[in-house]
């Protein structure tokens, strides 16, 4: 007989449960990331909607015919964003989108409880997905109606509420709280991972067809919502019933056991199907049901098929009041509130600036742009790590929320010296920034919707995870506007009102950073009076 390949004994290595989490978690990987990638298009795709032509009045001094067909290069702009205030335009479709996704993200998580996760998010992802399309389709049949955009932005942030407390219920129930921020933070990836291919597929077509630059990732979003209704398993106690409506292949092991046995042997007291069902070690042996039976086959008692059945009563959804009232919801969810702010100002305004900065085409610029995604990764993950190492999340946020603000400064000094110093301070500012934020929305929700005080309430994870997401997405929305308001006066407002967000969330952390800090510190052993004798 040959020897089994080491790559087949690795694989056989891992149980039946260990597949199902990697599955679970890669799955649920993919599908969020396809919602950020179906976010970003807008942002590569505003400095297309209105260019920079300010070479027409250069060129008025030429000849009519030449000036024609000159000016149909130059003169790109998308009506209506060809306007003066065109920054304020595409902020106000920014904050259409992030305003209608903050006020359906605490209804999101409620409505998610009690429904089924997996149908949920499959409406959600599809819906999406034809939005998305939607404002592709603006380009192929020349609209230029402002309320058609807002309209489309508006719908589109509504259903995409439904994706990021459904992921996050469904891998907190695969995963428990052992390197929770590892795991977290390798999973929460996909926010950049999305991001990035967002911003390649966006930037492929921007300059030829910017209405595809929409379809496709709509496209992609949309075929993910259908994998979603296919694949995706929602708790563990889901498989049960597989176990139960697929007797096939322990009915065959019981066969051969039976094969094997003494013609004369008839099991204990003659329900030898009994003993096999219920002996130790059996496959058959039911989720619900625990060995009763002795160990020993030659020992002939009275016997009994007993089944030791479980409580599956279904535990109440939390009330909105009630998640509230778990220790750090308000702390941690005031906290995203700003470092969302300041995460999706770059996300929807990183691709602009650098344009207007480095004064690269936007193609160019989009590409660019990723590093700040890449640096993302890298943050969330040691984020991740660190606070899993030191068992202090608040420590570990208020930490790179402290070296965020100086690095934004930096960061707005010297993205003008040229390619190389741009490119470093990326890396930097996007691993600073997005770790916290990653930190909050994955592991920090995920020990909260579990917390102590529940008593084991699983169905309040959707719920906080929704509060403390819903309140991240209302600076999300506010951080955009307030960047094309600002921006009129100068790119150093935009970057002056970055650096107070973090200063903020900074300071609404110092509780919990003290009560971390103090928590550590050893307690003085009580002093015992002496007794005379």
């Amino acid at each position: 007989m040959a020897p089994v390949p080491p790559g087949i004994r690795f694989l056989s290595s891992f149980s039946k449960d260990q597949w199902y989490r990697a599955f679970t978690f890669a799955l649920t990987f993919l599908l969020y990331t396809s919602f950020h990638l179906s976010r970003k298009p807008i942002s590569i795709v505003k400095s297309e909607l209105h260019k920079n032509c300010s070479q027409t009045s250069e060129l008025s001094a030429s000849s009519s015919s030449q000036q024609h067909l000159l000016h149909a290069d130059v003169d790109c702009s998308w009506k209506p964003f060809d306007k003066s205030n065109y920054k304020q335009l595409l902020g106000a479709m920014d904050y259409s989108f992030l305003c209608a996704y903050a006020v359906g993200m605490y209804l999101s998580g409620i409505i998610g409880e009690r429904l089924p996760i997996r149908l949920y998010l499959t409406v959600g992802m599809v819906t999406s997905g034809l939005f998305t399309c939607l404002f592709g389709l603006g380009y192929v049949y020349n609209i230029h109606s402002l309320g058609f955009y807002i309209f489309v932005q508006v719908a589109n942030g509504l259903v995409q509420t439904t994706g990021w407390p459904s992921v996050v219920t469904c891998i907190g129930n695969w995963f428990g709280k052992g390197r929770r921020g590892l795991i977290m933070g390798l999973w929460n990836s996909h926010t950049s991972v999305g991001n990035i291919l967002g911003s390649l597929i966006a930037g492929y077509w921007v300059n030829s067809n910017w209405g595809l630059s929409f379809i496709v990732p709509g496209l992609i979003i949309a075929g993910m919502g259908v994998v979603c209704f296919l694949f995706l398993i929602e708790h563990p106690n889901d498989l049960k019933s597989i176990s139960a409506h697929n007797p096939t292949s322990s009915n065959s092991s019981h066969f051969l056991f039976l094969q094997k046995l003494p013609k004369s042997w008839n099991g204990l007291n003659g329900h030898a199907e009994t003993y096999l069902q219920y002996k130790k070690g059996s496959k058959t042996q039911s989720w619900d049901t625990e060995l009763l039976l002795p160990d020993s086959v030659g020992v002939c008692v009275p016997v009994q098929q007993v089944v030791v059945v479980k409580s599956e009563a279904e535990p109440s959804a939390i009330s909105f009041l009630g998640a509230l009232r778990i220790p750090g919801v308000v702390e941690f969810s005031l906290c995203l509130l700003f470092a969302k702010l300041v995460s999706y100002t770059f996300l929807f305004w990183l691709p602009l600036y650098i344009t207007k900065a480095a004064h690269l085409d936007a193609k160019r610029a989009g590409d660019l742009s990723t590093l700040f995604d890449v640096g993302g990764i890298v943050g969330g993950v040691l984020a991740g790590v660190i606070s899993d190492k030191l068992g202090k999340r608040a420590t570990t946020c208020a930490v790179m929320l402290l070296l965020a603000a100086p690095t934004l400064y930096v960061f707005s000094m010297i993205s003008e010296l040229g390619l190389g110093p741009t490119i470093a301070m990326l890396l930097v500012c996007g691993g600073l920034v997005n770790g916290p934020y990653a930190l909050i929305t994955t592991a920090v929700s995920a020990d909260l919707g579990t917390h102590k005080s529940l008593k084991g309430n699983a169905r309040a994870l959707s719920t906080v995870t929704a509060i403390i997401d819903g309140t991240g997405s209302v600076g999300a929305a506010v951080g955009p506007l307030l960047a094309g308001l600002l921006s009129v006066r100068g790119w150093n407002h935009v970057f002056y009102m970055l650096m107070a967000a973090d200063a903020f969330a900074l300071l609404l952390l110092l509780r919990l950073v003290l009560k971390e800090l103090d928590s550590r510190k050893p307690r003085p052993a009580p002093v015992l009076p002496l007794k005379e004798h």
